[in-house]
């Protein structure tokens, strides 16, 4: 488990982080979002313990941040957005090294080393020289090093990050896995990945939590709105339509559509329908839609 408690992070007069909290328990994948620079990544290095906040707290099953880094660093995997590697060593060398500074050897470390290989799909490449790798291979050994001491939170910024369809889906379906019985913070830019892989999600914007809410739920409680498009057959005044209550903005698309945004929780449609008939506008179509993680995340990240 990981618990977050009034974080703050400052360098010099800049404030990266900004009283931030939130928790993360076994068995859950939360998606941890947010724009460049709103403060994900050092979030995340001050979890891991290798950056010292400013004020508040990080603990990882039960081990402070700030008191027990070592204790905190033994039970997290991390990929980092850059993936440090040594370019010169081999795929096996490389895991069999990371392997033994976390206390693995002998027969042990052999073994776990076989098996991330197989589980990462690095079977063919394990025998070549990382610098030779392509960057979707690098990352697999990036995510291999953060397994290898098979840890109990797992800390994964941008992870399929170079990868192409079929091996993001192979490493999605791993991530799945793993979160079934770990607790996984996973960082990524690609909205759908977290509505495919992620139960919940922790939004924040220039280093401050502006939502925290299970998926499903996200664009309900964040946005509190829903989007209405309406097509007529001609042009329209516009203003009748912002007057009806629950309305909140119209903008123009293409076309004689309008984009009408509207407090959730009450169906404008029929409202909207009768007021074109008084209008004498000849409605062509009227749909409601619900909005997407990724309208939710630039409403929100604005």
């Amino acid at each position: 488990m990981v618990e977050v408690q009034n974080l703050t992070k400052t360098f010099g007069p800049q404030t990266a982080v900004d009283n931030i909290s939130f928790s993360v328990g076994k068995g859950e994948i939360l998606g941890f979002l947010g724009p460049n620079g709103a403060g994900k990544s050092t979030t995340m290095k001050i979890a891991t313990g290798y950056l010292p906040p400013s004020a508040g707290t990080v603990v990882v099953d039960g081990f402070d941040v700030q008191t027990a880094p070592l204790e905190v660093r033994r039970r997290v995997g991390y990929l980092p957005e850059h993936n440090p590697l040594y370019l010169d060593m081999y795929v096996h060398e490389y895991l069999e090294f990371i392997g033994s500074v976390h206390g693995l050897g002998g027969s042990a470390l052999r073994q776990r080393v076989r098996q991330l290989v197989d589980r990462v799909g690095l079977g063919r490449e394990q025998n070549k020289q990382i610098g030779a790798l392509s960057k979707g291979y690098r990352q697999r050994v990036g995510l291999a090093q953060a397994l290898i001491h098979d840890p109990g939170v797992l800390i994964l910024d941008e992870p399929t990050t170079g990868l192409d369809p079929n091996q993001i889906g192979e490493i999605r379906s791993l991530i799945r896995e793993l979160g079934q019985d770990k607790t996984v913070i996973f960082s990524t830019h690609i909205l759908p990945e977290v509505e495919a892989l992620c139960s919940r999600a922790v939004i924040i914007n220039r280093g401050r939590l502006v939502a925290d809410s299970p998926v499903s739920e996200l664009g309900a409680r964040a946005a509190g709105e829903t989007i209405i498009r309406a097509e007529f057959e001609q042009a329209i005044d516009v203003a009748p339509l912002r007057a009806l209550p629950g309305v909140l903005a119209v903008e123009a698309e293409t076309g004689h559509t309008y984009r009408i945004r509207a407090r959730a929780g009450a169906d404008q449609r029929g409202a909207i329908s009768r007021l074109a008939a008084a209008q004498g506008w000849v409605l062509l179509g009227l749909r409601q839609e619900e909005q997407s993680l990724e309208q939710v995340f630039q409403e929100l990240t604005k």
